[in-house]
């Protein structure tokens, strides 16, 4: 590999990575991935990856240049893959249209490719350079679902909550009540749809009857993302919306089966699988791994009190999304988490840090990120 990146190769980059992000909603479990082809300091084409199955950003931006391609310089977000998928090897298209230089911004590190693209593009003759610092940077940010998946063996995962000034969830007297305004609740159906899946507790789904689904438009269709109840006992109604909306995949303890015979969605139908538990809660790593090899890059978990302390204390969340409302509920008003027994040096007290702040509406959204889980 060259190492020569100049602010030139950085900036055509830059127009890669917002290609791809254009299919930030679209790609899962594929990663988004951008492509700019550059020849006589001009773009000769582009493209991106818009979902799995389709083109991918290489190949889309060879048919947008045609003949314009050859001797051209690539520049794209994530190595060209080198093996065949659902779509044939980029490498090989790169190679076939005449491409003379690539411009990389991060290592693929699905191991069917890890490296094996760039020798293969070398092997062609083409000069292959990979970007290093804030690009290499954003182009694993973009994808740190992808990245964490193959790198970790688990998806990156985000614990979505919201509270009242004085750390409340809920009113003392029960019932549902939103805490957060409807600019927060917008906002967390883009988080939602970047998802590869949704999960919450058994807990939620009786008492909160949540859909779970994402409600936004973003281009002629929507990918709706996996939802996932933690149900040990299968206690949950096979009536509630969040099995309604398509498909759901329910992780339990027990034994026999309810909600296949209680309900049947012909579309999407319901999954049960079962995994260990230690009393009343499930094995979340086991959870986890599993979804992982379900293909879940992002995991966004939407849930109460019970739920978040067990995922806090296993160390699983790498980002806590929190919606700050400007209103009081009082000492007796459900907590934020069940979390008990904390003193100052306790890892969980301490492991999370701001990483940013955004005005809302009348709320306030804290980013918080578990450190030493970088998403670069």
């Amino acid at each position: 590999m060259t190492a020569e990146i100049n602010a030139l190769d950085d900036a055509y980059m830059e127009r890669a990575l917002s290609l791809a992000a254009r299919g930030l909603y679209t790609t899962d479990p594929n990663p988004r991935v951008g492509c700019v082809l550059v020849r006589d300091d001009r773009v000769a084409g582009e493209g991106w990856h818009e979902r799995a199955g389709e083109a991918h950003a290489e190949v889309a931006a060879l048919r947008a240049a045609g003949a314009a391609a050859r001797g051209a310089t690539a520049y794209v977000t994530l190595e060209p893959c080198s093996h065949h998928g659902r779509t044939p090897p980029c490498a090989d298209a790169l190679i076939e249209a005449g491409i003379r230089r690539v411009v990389c911004a991060a290592i693929d590190p699905n191991p069917r490719v890890a490296g094996a693209g760039i020798k293969r593009l070398e092997g062609a003759g083409i000069a292959v350079s990979v970007s290093a610092g804030h690009i290499a940077a954003e182009a694993r940010a973009l994808n740190v679902g992808f990245f964490s998946r193959f790198e970790r063996g688990r998806p990156w995962i985000r614990l979505k909550l919201a509270m009242s000034l004085d750390g409340r969830t809920a009113p003392a007297g029960g019932g549902r009540r939103w805490i957060s305004g409807e600019a927060s609740r917008a906002d967390v159906q883009h988080w939602r749809a970047r998802s590869s899946a949704v999960l919450t507790g058994a807990g939620t789904v009786r008492i909160d009857d949540p859909r779970l689904d994402v409600r936004i438009e973003y281009g002629p269709w929507v990918r709706q993302p996996l939802r996932v109840v933690l149900d040990p006992t299968l206690s949950c109604p096979a009536s509630a919306q969040v099995f309604r909306q398509g498909g759901a995949l329910v992780f339990t303890a027990a034994q026999a089966s309810r909600l296949d015979s209680e309900l049947s969605v012909s579309s999407s139908p319901i999954r049960e699988e079962r995994v260990p538990a230690a009393g009343r809660r499930l094995d979340l790593a086991a959870v986890v791994a599993r979804l992982a090899a379900l293909e879940v890059n992002e995991l966004l978990v939407e849930c109460g009190p019970t739920l978040a302390a067990a995922v806090l204390e296993a160390g699983l969340v790498d980002e806590l999304i929190l919606y700050v409302a400007p209103v009081l509920l009082g000492a007796d008003a459900a907590p934020l988490t069940g979390l008990t027994g904390l003193s100052g040096d306790d890892p969980v007290a301490g492991a999370l840090e701001i990483i940013g702040t955004e005005r809302l509406g009348a709320d306030v959204r804290l980013m918080l990120r578990r450190r030493g889980s970088a998403a670069s």
